[in-house]
């Protein structure tokens, strides 16, 4: 996990170790799915580069991940301090969080997403300089960039929907979550009025 050297915090550092292992849980388990569904690994996963909305989600997610995984990437000056809260950012308010195993993974997820609010917002009282209108706007436009990234997905995904939820429904829980995850990290909502249609996903 890239974050783990450069989080110094004991009790942060056990929790990534515990994240990491049950990331780990979620591959095996979603490989277990795949066979026993008789679908094509190869071909599920192929998909980032084969399926436009997976890849621009892919690609879209390097940009902020890539740099903080460059081993000699180190923080300490105002520049790569903020490239790390750009980082968990796009990972924890973005790329984290949306059957028997998949009800575990969303409980999972949900805690990795609380955790990572949780350290944006210790580095913001910690830090408070880098919390400026610029950042402030950037990981704005950075939750905005990823819902519209995930409603693309959701419209590739369900064109004809399935038994309780389609694409438009999708597309409304999406904008539900970027505000809770917007007002999370002390930033205003953007979807004015948007409320979540899938109760069972609260």
């Amino acid at each position: 996990h890239a974050l783990y050297r450069l989080v110094t915090n004991p009790e942060c550092r056990q929790y990534i170790l515990r994240q990491s292992l049950e990331e780990a849980i979620h591959t095996h388990a979603y490989q277990y799915c795949i066979e026993s569904l008789g679908m094509d690994e190869g071909e599920i996963f192929n998909m980032y580069r084969e399926i436009p909305s997976v890849a621009k989600k892919a690609a879209w997610g390097l940009k902020y991940t890539q740099q903080i995984s460059d081993p000699t990437f180190q923080t300490g000056t105002e520049e790569t301090d903020k490239q790390l809260l750009r980082n968990l950012i796009a990972f924890y308010c973005v790329l984290e969080g949306t059957a028997e195993q998949f009800q575990y993974f969303l409980r999972d997820e949900s805690m990795h997403v609380n955790f990572g609010i949780d350290v944006i917002n210790q580095i913001k009282i910690e830090n408070p300089h880098l919390w400026d209108e610029q950042m402030k706007s950037e990981a704005a436009q950075m939750i905005l960039e990823g819902t519209e990234l995930e409603i693309m997905y959701a419209r590739d995904t369900m064109p004809r929907g399935v038994l309780g939820m389609n694409a438009s429904m999708m597309e409304e829980y999406l904008q539900f979550i970027a505000n809770r995850r917007l007002t999370q990290i002390g930033l205003e909502e953007e979807f004015k009025g948007a409320t979540n249609p899938f109760p069972w996903m609260s």
